[in-house]
């Protein structure tokens, strides 16, 4: 594995710093491994994947250890540096090659048509500029590559759209490091020109309230070309 960094030998800095919101983020999603079920999220959104797949917004790396072993390399693009740290560390305890690396969904630092898929788990609510992130990533995907999906956006009806809109245009993006609640992800890939596959809607948790960041989408999406 492949750690890109400065020469002090401290991770790079990538495009976007948000410290507390890393660190916040960190424990919370390990407890919702668990707690909300989303480990048994991440292996069904991993199952059955192999090539080269590079993963967009790896986060602390939870998805590392549900890759399978047809996979041959992962390269994994997480933008925040207190993000990038637990990646490293849970790089190094899959069982498959993953390497971790800075950069932006917007830009990213490899070449075309180098993959046979791409993996976007929880990172299309981040990104500042979605239409541009998903023709980097139609981009760097080889003609009929996938795209495995696991994303929360806009639902729940008219009031929950309308609390969802109104939490983005104030406090929330900026507490939450740039997410928005109110996006569509399969409306932004169809509009992208990927062809969507089976996908099903899921809400987390699956019981109790429902929040303005339960309503939740896991797919499977391929870039035009011969499968």
């Amino acid at each position: 594995m492949r750690l890109r960094s400065t020469g002090s030998g401290k991770v790079a800095r990538g495009p976007v710093h948000h410290p507390l919101f890393a660190r916040c983020y960190a424990r919370a999603s390990t407890c919702a491994e668990s707690r909300l079920g989303l480990a048994g999220v991440r292996e069904r959104m991993l199952a059955g994947l192999s090539g080269r797949v590079i993963e967009i917004g790896a986060g602390n790396g939870l998805n590392f250890a549900h890759y399978p072993g047809a996979v041959a390399e992962v390269v994994a693009i997480e933008p925040e540096r207190l993000l990038r740290q637990p990646a490293v560390r849970a790089a190094l305890r899959a069982e498959v090659p993953v390497d971790v690396v800075p950069g932006a969904a917007e830009a990213l630092p490899v070449k075309s048509e180098a993959f046979d898929a791409v993996v976007l788990s929880l990172v299309l609510c981040s990104v500042r500029d979605v239409p541009r992130a998903l023709g980097e990533v139609r981009r760097v995907l080889r003609p009929g590559g996938e795209v495995r999906f696991f994303e929360h956006g806009r639902g729940g009806g008219r009031t929950m759209a309308l609390a969802q809109r109104a939490l983005d245009g104030t406090v929330w993006p900026a507490l939450s490091g740039g997410c928005h609640l109110s996006r569509e992800p399969v409306a932004a890939l169809r509009a992208a020109g990927f062809e969507l596959g089976p996908y099903r809607e899921l809400l987390m948790p699956e019981k109790g309230p429902r929040l303005p960041l339960s309503y939740c989408v896991l797919g499977t999406a391929w870039r035009p070309g011969e499968r």
